[in-house]
């Protein structure tokens, strides 16, 4: 697997991995990209299928987590960590604290869908007869809209959605669908940051809490005004509360 990774920041600073969702892509992160690269190490990959990986199969998030953890076996010994990812890339994230808790030091997961949906076979057919809207550039608006992309990144949204491909959105609608918080999860030893917005669905909102008390060292935050979409809806509020959070807890 040959994911575009684009790094920027001190190279020996401690490390920020910023995954994104589904169907946007690592330009989803310029806001947090500008806050933090200028004391962090940033690391912000293009998932399979999007954007500058869009060449690469989505396969499977144990697939990504493993490409994903190959890379930071490759940097220093006892290099502070921080994972962050948001919906797709937050369920990533916690696969990957979960799985690979040496190379961790703190999670911070917002907006993860962990206890599936609702009729997902309906999903996916419904997914699948819509994605030849995608290219067109009014559907794309009305789906930017939804994400809460800010007009600067539109034309990055229609790149990212021209290029996705039909096979590639069914993997990754299918995989959201389909995690389960790992067995591993509350094994974690790092602490965890958990965030979302209050109008997100129920069914996102009772998996975090769920992932809160799943996990003895997690703290969950609502914002009480934001819809899925948080770290490009409110960028400010979110960079700070991430900002503050890092700073005030050590690496396990």
């Amino acid at each position: 697997m040959q994911l575009h990774v684009r790094e920027s920041g001190p190279s020996g600073a401690p490390v920020l991995l910023l995954i994104h969702g589904g169907g946007v892509g690592g330009w989803m992160w310029e806001a947090q990209v500008a806050h933090f690269g200028s004391r962090y190490r940033v690391l912000v990959p293009d998932l399979p299928g999007h954007d500058r990986s869009s060449g690469e199969p989505f396969t499977t998030s144990a697939d990504i987590v493993a490409e994903l953890a190959g890379r930071l076996q490759g940097l220093p010994t006892g290099t502070d960590i921080t994972v962050a990812g948001f919906s797709l890339g937050g369920q990533i994230a916690v696969e990957l604290a979960a799985t690979h808790p040496e190379l961790i030091s703190r999670a911070i997961v917002t907006s993860a869908l962990t206890v599936g949906i609702p009729a997902p076979g309906l999903s996916l057919l419904l997914v699948g007869a819509a994605a030849p809207l995608a290219r067109r550039t009014w559907f794309a608006k009305a789906q930017a809209r939804s994400l809460f992309v800010p007009p600067g990144l539109f034309d990055d949204y229609l790149r990212t959605a021209r290029a996705l491909s039909k096979e590639n959105l069914l993997a990754f609608t299918r995989a959201n669908a389909e995690f389960r918080t790992p067995s591993a999860w509350p094994g974690f030893p790092g602490r965890v940051l958990l965030l979302a917005g209050a109008n997100e669905p129920r069914a996102l909102l009772r998996g975090m809490r769920r992932l809160r008390d799943d996990h003895p060292r997690g703290d969950l935050v609502i914002h009480g005004d934001a819809g899925h979409g948080l770290p490009l809806q409110y960028p400010d509020w979110f960079n700070g509360r991430v900002d503050e959070w890092i700073r005030s807890t050590p690496a396990h």
